[in-house]
């Protein structure tokens, strides 16, 4: 009975999801779709859809309300979207990475006696990016002024009931706040008590942030009386904020606390807009930010998948986990060693990381029977007519380039580095997601970052500082694309995701989790367009991650960074006969309850004419549609 009970749960487990129960149920919408990792924040975006604004006015006011609510970020951290424009049926790719400030060289930490930048503190930023970001799509792509959109988050700054995930966390890092003055200042509101964070439901104000607000609220109001037009009085905002007194006030309170940022280093950052990378799965495009994020990480995933049948396999049979497991290593030992800011040399060989027959020769080395521990960078110049010019390199971490041998691991691959646990929590670090659409076409992604609790404020900005540097590595044979320099950005985990088919918007979709980002987008996607799941079973249905990857954040040692091979998270709910399956490949198991992201995305059904959202069942992530 126990044998037959089981192979019922494996049948199950391949089935088509169309009945699965979900948690949260999907949300329906004919005009417009906002979601995002706070409820206040979501309700922002229901507010400014009510006002007239589209998706992108929606967006923004949702980017304004989770930085000021603290949203796992703040204001003075990184923003990364995509934009589907409706009027020349494009996406757009818009990035606001800070960059490494003046100083900040190798030369320089390791001085300080760091392996990597630093994990928080003054240190650890880079220039604010979210700012500018918001105030680019605002201008180019929105339709309402900024006061209209900043009115929300405004609101928040001057008081707002906080919940308990925001007040916890402070409590929690209450020790690291209390060395920086600022943040001691803004977060511990009962000092000396037995518990000097918030409470949760306690009315949390935030003075300076509200004053800086309004300081560029004032900005766009003075230049539209002088005769302005409505962009140019948004970037006039942009410019106090970037080279005026918020910028003056900014600098001197890192500085004061030992950070690195000029005023040259904020007056010339500025905003990219750019061409996305894409692949196509299936008749349907994919749509990522450039090797600067990890995004491609997913597209090249797709292709090497798309070499299988992951249909026949079953939705998490012990094959179907097997093969995307292995597709997905292969993709991140690129990540690794390849990605990095494609406006500086090297130049990182993205076209032959997106060629299918790239993907074909990695597939190939696929072994069906068991987890390959040694897996290495592969050799995309070959694939865009180039040699190789970190082969020696390469060679000498111990990885073989020559595709009729095995790969094998370098020695300090192999050794397991931090505990467990520690390793976790690093692979999961959170941001939050913002997703829109509207019925006039425009549909907005957005895995903003940066500046979270503990945060470092800069003076009485009220802004908390990024901690992004942390994602730099200081030695070029780990990846000599993504050495940290001056001007420089760093390759990051944020990964906003969009899909169009037969020339549509398809999904539009996000997660937070830092290394785990593309890896739970990845078979969210495959959820739906393989195994049939609305947007809300893929959002909830339980994935796996992968632990064969170097960390891109957390910890100031080589040791705390290296891949776990072999290693995998499985959900609690994982039958036994796939277990045992797995280990028998060679893995080595680790279980949690919930393992599907949190994601959150938007499904358009054109033969309907209806938006469906999708909402992590996870933790405080809320959506509303109409």
């Amino acid at each position: 009975m126990k044998r037959i009970l089981s192979l019922f749960l494996l049948i199950a487990a391949a089935l088509p999801a169309l009945a699965q129960q979900t948690q949260k149920p999907v949300l329906h919408g004919k005009n417009w779709m906002a979601i995002t990792g706070k409820p206040l924040a979501a309700t922002a975006g229901a507010m400014t859809f009510q006002k007239g604004g589209n998706a992108v006015d929606a967006a923004c006011a949702m980017l304004a309300a989770t930085c000021t609510m603290w949203d796992v970020l703040s204001w003075g951290g990184e923003t990364q979207a995509l934009i589907y424009n409706p009027k020349t049926k494009k996406v757009i790719a818009i990035n606001a990475l800070g960059v490494a400030p003046t100083g900040a060289t190798v030369k320089f930490f390791k001085s300080q006696g760091y392996n990597f930048p630093p994990q928080y503190g003054p240190l650890a930023a880079t220039t604010p990016g979210t700012p500018g970001g918001l105030l680019h799509m605002l201008a180019n792509y929105g339709t309402l002024s900024l006061e209209q959109v900043l009115a929300p988050a405004m609101e928040l700054a001057a008081g707002y009931p906080m919940e308990a995930q925001t007040a916890n966390s402070i409590e929690k890092n209450k020790e690291l706040i209390k060395q920086w003055p600022y943040s001691k200042k803004v977060f511990l509101t009962h000092p000396g008590e037995e518990r000097e964070a918030p409470e949760a439901g306690e009315i949390f104000v935030q003075k300076d942030l509200l004053q800086t607000l309004t300081k560029m609220v004032e900005t766009e109001r003075e230049a539209l009386k002088s005769g302005k037009s409505r962009k140019e009085a948004i970037m006039a905002a942009y410019d106090r904020f970037y080279k005026g007194d918020i910028a003056k006030e900014f600098v001197r309170g890192s500085k004061e606390q030992g950070g690195l940022i000029t005023m040259e280093d904020l007056a010339k950052w500025k905003v990219i807009e750019e061409e996305p990378v894409v692949a196509n799965y299936k008749g349907i495009d994919v749509y990522k930010l450039q090797q600067w994020t990890q995004g491609p990480v997913m597209l090249q995933a797709l292709n090497i998948l798309e070499n299988f049948d992951l249909k026949k396999m079953g939705y998490n049979s012990p094959q179907y986990i097997h093969t995307v497991y292995q597709a997905m290593n292969m993709a991140f030992a690129d990540r690794d060693f390849y990605y990095g800011d494609p406006y500086f040399e090297p130049k990182e060989p993205i076209k032959g990381l997106m060629s299918k027959e790239y993907a074909k020769q990695r597939a190939s080395l696929i072994r069906p029977d068991k987890n390959d521990p040694n897996i290495g960078p592969g050799d995309p110049y070959a694939f865009e007519g180039r040699k190789n010019p970190y082969k020696k390199m390469l060679k000498e971490r111990g990885y073989e380039l020559d595709t009729t041998k095995r790969n094998f691991a370098p020695t300090h691959d192999t050794r397991n580095g931090s505990s467990s646990i520690d390793y976790q929590n690093n692979l999961w670090l959170g941001t939050t997601t913002v997703e829109a659409a509207d019925a006039e076409g425009w549909v907005v992604s957005i895995t903003p970052s940066g500046g979270w609790v503990p945060a470092t404020i800069a003076g009485t900005t009220g802004i908390g500082m990024s901690q992004r540097m942390q994602s730099f590595v200081l030695d070029p044979a780990l990846n000599p694309y993504n050495v940290v320099e001056p001007g420089k950005r760093p390759r990051v985990t944020l990964t906003p995701s969009m899909a169009l088919k037969d020339d549509k918007p398809y999904l539009s979709f996000a997660v937070q989790g830092g290394d785990t980002q593309d890896q739970n987008l990845l078979q969210f996607f495959l959820n739906m367009v393989e195994f049939d799941m609305n947007v809300q079973q893929a959002a909830e249905a339980p994935n796996f991650n992968t632990n064969q990857l170097w960390l891109s954040l957390g910890g100031t040692k080589t040791d705390d960074r290296k891949p776990k091979p072999g290693h995998i998270l499985l959900n609690d709910n994982t039958a036994q006969e796939v277990r045992d399956a797995l280990k028998k490949m060679g893995y080595t198991l680790s279980f949690d309850d919930r393992t599907s992201g949190p994601i959150n995305a938007i499904y358009f059904d054109w033969k309907h004419g209806s938006l469906w959202g999708g909402s992590s069942n996870h933790g405080e992530d809320y959506g509303i549609g109409w």
